[in-house]
């Protein structure tokens, strides 16, 4: 899953180049901008940073939980983990799925399209739920591993009895 996530991230990334090249050349050397460009930037950056965000959680590299984590003594850190995790998962069920479905529908059903593109809204929106789809995977995984003692909380290494 974390393959076709960074695959995913890259080819966006890739898309937001060209996006980007394409708009300055059009506005620089054609003299005339594509309408397009600029918002199709803004919503791969988007996708990019929510989709992002929930790749850094799942390869544990989310800097302020390690950092944080990484401070305690190890039988503090289990227990500071499984805390963060259960926090995390609801935050991202709550806030990023939840209300993530709920926006994308209320803004689908109001047919809001985009100017320039004349894409519907509710689809850029998407990012919201399926980030948080990631973050509560990822949050399972990390303590099906911390419960069983499978890996610690910093970075996946092995757990061990300190």
């Amino acid at each position: 899953m974390i393959k076709t996530l960074e695959v995913v991230l890259v080819a966006a990334f890739a898309a937001l180049t060209l996006d980007t090249l394409w708009g300055v050349f059009s506005r620089y050397v054609l003299g005339n901008q594509s309408r397009w460009t600029e918002e199709l930037a803004v919503y791969l950056l988007v996708w990019i940073s929510l989709l992002g965000a929930g790749l850094a959680y799942g390869e544990k590299a989310h800097l302020g939980v390690d950092y944080f984590v990484g401070k305690m003594d190890p039988a503090a850190q289990r227990v500071a983990a499984i805390a963060i995790e259960l926090l995390v998962a609801s935050f991202a069920g709550f806030a990023l799925v939840y209300g993530g479905f709920t926006l994308v529908s209320k803004t689908l059903e109001a047919k809001q399209v985009s100017p320039a593109l004349g894409l519907q809204v509710g689809y850029a929106y998407l990012a919201v739920p399926i980030s948080g789809v990631f973050f509560l995977t990822f949050c399972i995984e990390n303590l099906v591993e911390l419960f069983t003692g499978q890996a610690s909380p910093r970075k996946g290494a092995p757990v061990t009895d300190a």
